[in-house]
């Protein structure tokens, strides 16, 4: 982060005005000097009390840490041998549901410098298709139910097994399962080229937009350790003597699952229990038999548990972790009047930014209803107007421009994309209209990206509306999200129909159902004779909001 005279910072807001630039109000962390150190060597070397590493929350199977990083090590050697061979700089594909197989994968991948890339497992083969011919994978690592989504044939695809043992039915490309390479001895000096630095890069997770396919983001070892920093001082566990359970609902493919509980909370000893699909008996099932203190969730989840009739038995649980959208004033107020005992935190984050960018740490923090939180340590913000690229003072409106050390190096083999988002200087542009109050708590108030967030995955209009027009009866498209208290927004679609059609809101539904994943499905439908834009012909997609929401 740029140094400048302390005096010049408002202390309460973090603002300085000689540079008109807020500083994070919490204390830097210290980020590793050792220019030749990987995220895995990083996590490895770290001391702490915890003993188990990974519960199984359907078998009730324990990993220790010992047993964990032998693992890793075995699977390492295994995937730098023949007929594995993966090397530095290549890409390795994870898809698969939550298990505790997935950071065995993830871990070994990056220890070899090779660059570790996943796919949500709900997503439909050609969406998955579109992915690896993009990123060029030479293993994946995936589950028999999800074998057939892979693009196998002509490919040069070696397939891992995320499962102890292997079928004689398996295909030819299934080279070996996880428990096969875990099980391999360690042997350094089968590893390749084994020098690995926090320059280079760690993850290529794709972050939807709203024009033109998705965009791979490139996050180098350095931005996956000063992120592992951060939410290790955000829960203040490094050091402890205590060891905390955290209840991993949401997906590992994601970037907060990633590098927080597949990667990040195994550093500083914490219990990760594994949940591999959210329902929620199975989800409080887990928190009373497994004793879990820490409860990552999205928001729909957090409703889902104050509509319940009764008060849940919530055992040990002390925290709940929101992310997705800023929780509202009545949620959080309900939820602790029903749930004294549970403090409700909140994060704000991006792909591009390897997670969080913004967080309430307590329970007064979060009672600044409608905040995403204080900035993250190690982080520099600025409120840009989007019109004359002014940066703005306090209470003022424009687009959040955030600079760290967990910032991506940027979009994979996409440099316009990159040098639109990223400035030369180390600035994020994250697409956000936010403001920054007097006290240096961070306000989402709208999305210049336009995505739909439904159960916290990200749909872009744009690739919706390629898809409906390429149906023979429309005419002219445009896809918004409509508000909904379950979910929190799912896609709706303004249709103009060609002449003569006699198009139905249920076909619309089922063409796009036929070709998309289960989260991206529009479940809403309206036709129009003319979809509003402006001079430069862009969809004004407030306009069909505020007609959408006016009989809400």
């Amino acid at each position: 982060m740029a140094d400048r005279p302390e005096a010049a910072v408002d202390a309460r807001s973090g603002y300085c005005a000689a540079t008109r630039t807020f500083r994070s109000k919490r204390a830097d962390v210290p980020l590793p000097a050792d220019a030749d150190l990987d995220v895995v060597r990083f996590l490895a070397s770290r001391r702490h009390a915890g003993v188990v590493a990974l519960i199984d929350a359907a078998t009730g199977r324990r990993v220790t840490f010992r047993d964990l990083w032998r693992a890793v090590e075995g699977a390492a050697t295994a995937l730098a041998a023949p007929p594995l061979s993966l090397r530095k700089g290549q890409v390795a594909l994870i898809l698969s549901p939550n298990s505790v197989h997935f950071p065995v994968a993830a871990l070994a991948t990056m220890s070899l410098g090779a660059v570790l890339t996943t796919a949500n497992p709900l997503n439909t083969p050609s969406e998955i298709a579109k992915q690896v011919a993009d990123a060029r994978p030479v293993v994946a690592f995936t589950t028999r139910d999800l074998l057939p989504k892979l693009p196998l044939a002509g490919a040069a695809l070696r397939v891992v097994l995320l499962e102890p043992d292997r079928l004689p039915s398996d295909p030819s490309s299934v080279v070996a399962t996880i428990g096969e390479i875990s099980a391999t001895p360690p042997d350094p000096t089968r590893r390749g080229d084994r020098r690995v630095t926090q320059d280079d890069p760690a993850t290529l997770l794709y972050s939807s937009g709203t024009t033109g396919p998705s965009k791979g983001v490139v996050a180098t070892h350095r931005s996956l350790i000063s992120m592992v920093q951060i939410i290790m001082t955000r829960f203040r566990l490094e050091g402890s003597d205590k060891t905390e359970a955290f209840l991993c609902t949401v997906p590992m493919f994601h970037v907060y699952g990633l590098v927080a509980f597949a990667t990040g909370l195994l550093g500083c000893g914490a219990t990760i229990v594994v949940l591999s699909k959210y329902e929620l008996p199975e989800m409080l099932r887990s928190i009373n038999e497994y004793g879990v203190t820490y409860l990552p969730l999205v928001p729909p989840i957090l409703v889902a548990m104050l509509a319940h009739p009764k008060p849940l038995p919530l055992g040990n649980l002390r925290k709940v972790l929101s992310g997705g959208a800023p929780l509202s004033k009545e949620l959080i107020e309900g939820f602790k009047e029903r749930y004294p005992q549970v403090e409700i935190l909140q994060g704000y984050g991006l792909t591009e930014s390897t997670a969080i960018g913004a967080s309430t740490d307590s329970a007064e923090e979060s009672r600044r209803y409608g905040t995403a939180g204080l900035l993250s340590p190690n982080t520099e913000a600025k409120i840009v107007d989007p019109e004359t690229g002014e940066a703005l003072p306090v209470n003022l409106t424009g687009e959040l421009w955030i600079r760290g050390p967990y910032v991506m190096k940027g979009y994979f083999k996409n440099t316009e994309a990159t040098q639109s988002t990223l400035t030369p200087d180390g600035w994020l542009k994250t697409g956000d209209l936010c403001y920054i109050d007097e006290d240096g708590y961070l306000f989402v108030v709208d999305r210049l990206k336009e995505l739909i967030k439904y159960k916290g995955y990200q749909v872009p209009p744009a690739e919706l509306e390629a898809l409906l027009l390429t149906h023979p009866e429309i005419q002219d498209v445009a896809v918004i999200p409509f508000p909904d208290r379950e979910v929190g927004q799912f896609p709706m679609a303004y249709v103009v129909r060609k002449k003569g059609s006699n198009l139905s809101e249920r076909e619309v539904m089922e063409f796009v159902a036929k070709q998309v994943a289960p989260y991206k499905k529009v479940r809403k439908v309206a036709f129009v004779t003319e979809i509003p834009k402006n001079a430069s012909g862009k969809i004004l997609r407030k306009d069909l909001i505020k007609l959408a929401t006016s009989k809400l």
